[in-house]
């Protein structure tokens, strides 16, 4: 048979997912005995390995299963299945015509495929499935696990990682990444282009990223060391924290906390039930919490920023230029405002229980201040005033809150000493998490390559 027909003949196999691994790709081991686990038992031991160069894919699919992804100087891809179960199953020491666990090894012109399938869906609980294999170093992964969890190696080429229900863990990517989970945690190094990350329900971690970073989590934390291009950052009721976004950021959560070190480009971030705490902002700002204290440092555009039940703290830079109208309001809550004594800028500050609470503003800052009734019988507070021959609009409003104007040459050393703090802060987060990923296995030496093939039966 040659090599076409027999290409021609694995896809054919492959499709019809009926094939079982010949014997050229490894020899069948079938063991009573205990691999480590008290509880489980080895039962099946496939291996093989194919050839492969630098550039192609390796396209893995398997019903179930653990898979561990290594990458080293290699022309081959390598693999060892291990198939275990637990001492109750019952496996016939010779199972030949009824398999326990599948295994389709083929080449492509894409690259490598391995599939894995189970025979009788009734012997998935029972079944224990371990992939290892070594791929080129410049190869791009393709794995797809119905139950599993997924761990590679540095990698360079396009990753694409799915599983039903299990973590997922990378080294550093040089390509476009995308992983996908059911509901398991994520953790990945560095990526040099875009990544989409996606779980049901887990914590993701990420490092840096060169492109555009898509993260979503139903319910847990994202921590983002930083994006180069725009950051979505989405989850139903984690914390949010990120260090450095390049061209803009979105960020999203139900109920969690949202921590940003520097953000370039426009920001919108949004919580449930949180607090917002921004160290550096460059770009239009829009911010919203529905219960939770907003704190911004080194303020340097217009910014839009409201709670529901929380004080507002915002330091506006040296460098802070207010072209365009910003607004800081709070339903309960103190807004406390740091300004420049260079900076031009017209203040319209409001508070609607005014009888209760008072704008405090710095003596050098001509302010104008009125009180008007309302039907409720309380008074409204509003003063008005310009800084330096007026600028930007600054609109402060709060309902039951003072609101406090602070302006001082001697405030920016202090600035900077918090915006430090900050950036410290979230940069020891990043090293928590990085520290916790879990090491890869050590790549395992290639399998032997068989003597002859063996024509399947």
């Amino acid at each position: 048979m040659n090599r076409r027909v027999q290409i021609r003949w694995l896809a054919a196999a492959l499709a019809a997912g009926g094939l079982l691994l010949p014997a050229a790709f490894g020899k069948q081991r079938f063991h009573s005995l205990n691999p480590g686990n008290s509880q489980r038992r080895l039962v099946e031991e496939k291996s093989g390995r194919l050839p492969a160069r630098e550039g192609q894919r390796l396209k893995l699919v398997t019903d179930l299963g653990d898979v561990h992804i290594h990458t080293q100087q290699t022309n081959a891809v390598s693999f060892r299945v291990r198939v275990e179960t637990d001492l109750s199953a019952a496996v016939p020491e010779n199972n030949k015509g009824n398999k326990t666990f599948l295994v389709i090894a083929a080449n492509s012109p894409e690259g490598v495929i391995l599939r894995g399938k189970v025979p009788r869906r009734e012997d998935t609980e029972h079944l224990w499935i371990t992939y290892d294999v070594t791929v080129p170093a410049k190869y791009s992964l393709e794995i797809n696990t119905g139950a599993g969890t997924i761990d590679t190696q540095d990698a360079e080429g396009h990753v694409l990682l799915t599983t039903a229900g299990g973590d997922i863990t990378t080294g550093n990517v040089i390509g476009i990444a995308r992983l996908e989970t059911g509901g398991g945690h994520i953790h990945v190094k560095d990526v040099s282009e875009d990544l989409t990350v996606g779980t049901g329900g887990g914590h993701i971690s990420v490092g840096r990223i060169g492109g555009n970073a898509i993260l979503h989590t139903g319910g847990g934390h994202i921590h983002l060391g930083s994006a180069g291009g725009v950051a979505r950052l989405d989850t139903g009721g984690g914390n949010v924290s990120l260090e450095h976004a390049g061209a803009g950021l979105v960020a999203t959560t139900s109920g969690g906390q949202i921590e940003v070190g520097e953000a370039w480009g426009a920001i919108r971030a949004q919580t449930g039930g949180g607090g917002i705490r921004v160290a550096r902002l460059a770009g239009p700002t829009q911010l919203e919490t529905g219960d939770g204290s907003i704190y911004l440092t080194q303020v340097q555009s217009a910014v839009r920023a409201s709670t529901g039940t929380g004080g507002i703290t915002a330091w506006f830079g040296p460098d802070a230029k207010l072209a365009g109208a910003s607004e800081l309001e709070s339903g309960d809550g103190d807004i406390v405002v740091y300004l420049p004594k260079w900076l031009p800028v017209t203040i319209d500050a409001q508070i609607q229980l005014g009888d209760e609470h008072h704008v405090i503003a710095d003596p050098a800052f001509p302010l104008k201040i009125s009180y008007v009734g309302s039907e409720g019988g309380a008074r409204v507070v509003h003063a008005e005033g310009m800084l330096n021959g007026g600028g930007g609009v600054l609109k402060l409003r709060t309902v039951a809150g003072n609101i406090r104007l602070i302006l001082s040459d001697t405030c920016l050393q202090l600035q900077k000493q918090i915006y430090k703090q900050q950036m410290e802060h979230l940069q020891k987060q990043m090293e928590v998490q990085m520290r916790t990923l879990p090491k890869p296995e050590p790549a395992p030496a290639p399998a032997a390559k068989p003597a002859k093939p063996a024509k399947p039966d």
